[in-house]
């Protein structure tokens, strides 16, 4: 297959299938990282915190499995095996988190509002992609080189915290049991009609774990350099907006560019299958700068640490990145701090 098509068309195939299994789970799971932070607020702890734990456990167990196996090499991922920042991470995290409140919804959460006919999410997803571009390479590059040298770390064995603290891949299973565990506890005290969303979720997981184990095939496979990679939105968005303004000096078509229009295409799929496609605009003036700032705020966050909570967070969760890890845990304080701090002086959340 690589020989007669040729490496990047391989891999923007297989971007573009597993984007499909991700944008038609995530709908119809309602999968939404600012939701589950949102119940773990007001001590809920129910369906959306137990779907995602459910998404992330089952991508935990498959990519550790496939590592335990010799298959999956990670190391010289990005996540892994490059310069990483603690600063950024942490510091990107938090402005992520922030703005996902804002706009209601993370990178990936906006693509799929926005094939179910959210305008509200088109806007805020153009803006993202734009700050995006500015913050890799453009006006706001300088800032973000800035903080992230603050406080650097090199990659290799030592970026995975199970290596850096002397334990197996093995350790990683039970980790991901745990959290598979934690997510049947939540989902026994969900209603009925939220059952169903199980297997949707274990897709998103699925959808996840897919990335790595195909990038890994395909760099396995290839006589020329591939990335091992998974899931992510905040680099691919940039990507896609230099497509459309720039075609003919657009990179070639590779992993992420088949993902992120699949995932919008497998959500729009699922949204008029089932009948929730529905166009929604803004139903009062002032929210808008919300939205915009927060579209800001996650763009140049999301860049600063590396990616979202799907990029960063899951993709670079699932293989234990120690900066993934503390992106993610400063998407979730970030999240926490804002949605908190606008109820309190009763602005909309």
């Amino acid at each position: 297959m690589l020989e007669t098509y040729g490496d990047h068309w391989v891999l923007a195939i297989g971007g573009a299938l597993i984007g499909l299994l991700f944008g038609f789970s995530a709908q119809r799971s309602k999968f939404c990282a600012r939701a589950a932070v949102i119940e773990c607020c007001e001590g809920e702890w129910r369906q959306r915190f137990a779907g995602w734990m459910l998404a992330f456990a089952s991508a935990v167990l498959v990519v550790q499995f496939a590592i335990s196996l010799g298959f999956l090499k990670p190391e010289t991922s990005r996540q892994l095996g490059s310069l990483g920042s603690i600063s950024g991470s942490v510091l990107g995290g938090l402005m992520f988190g922030m703005g996902m409140i804002m706009t209601r919804g993370c990178a990936s959460r906006l693509i799929i509002l926005s094939a179910n006919g959210n305008l509200r999410a088109w806007i805020s997803g153009l803006v993202f992609a734009v700050t995006v571009q500015a913050t890799i390479s453009g006006a706001l590059a300088p800032i973000r080189q800035n903080i992230a040298s603050w406080w650097l770390i090199d990659g290799g064995a030592d970026r995975n915290f199970l290596n850096y603290f002397g334990v197996s891949s093995w350790a990683g299973l039970l980790i991901g049991f745990v959290f598979l565990g934690v997510a049947v506890w939540r989902f026994r005290e969900t209603s009925g009609s939220a059952k169903p969303m199980i297997w949707e979720n274990i897709f998103v997981g699925l959808a996840i774990a897919a990335g790595w184990l195909f990038t890994q095939w395909v760099a396995s496979a290839s006589f020329e350099p591939v990335a091992v990679q998974g899931l992510s939105f905040s680099g691919p968005s940039a990507e896609w907006l230099t497509r459309v303004l720039y075609t003919e000096t657009a990179p070639k078509f590779a992993f992420d560019a088949g993902l992120l229009p699949s995932v919008f295409v497998g959500s729009l799929i699922a949204s008029v299958f089932f009948g929730e496609f529905k166009f929604e605009g803004f139903q009062t003036e002032n929210k808008l700068g919300h939205y915009l700032s927060g579209a800001i705020l996650m763009g140049f966050g999301g860049v600063l640490a590396g990616g979202c909570t799907v990029g960063a967070g899951m993709s670079g969760g699932v293989v234990f990145s120690n900066t993934a890890w503390l992106t993610l845990i400063s998407i979730i304080a970030g999240a926490a701090m804002t949605y908190k701090f606008l109820k309190i002086i009763g602005a909309p959340t």
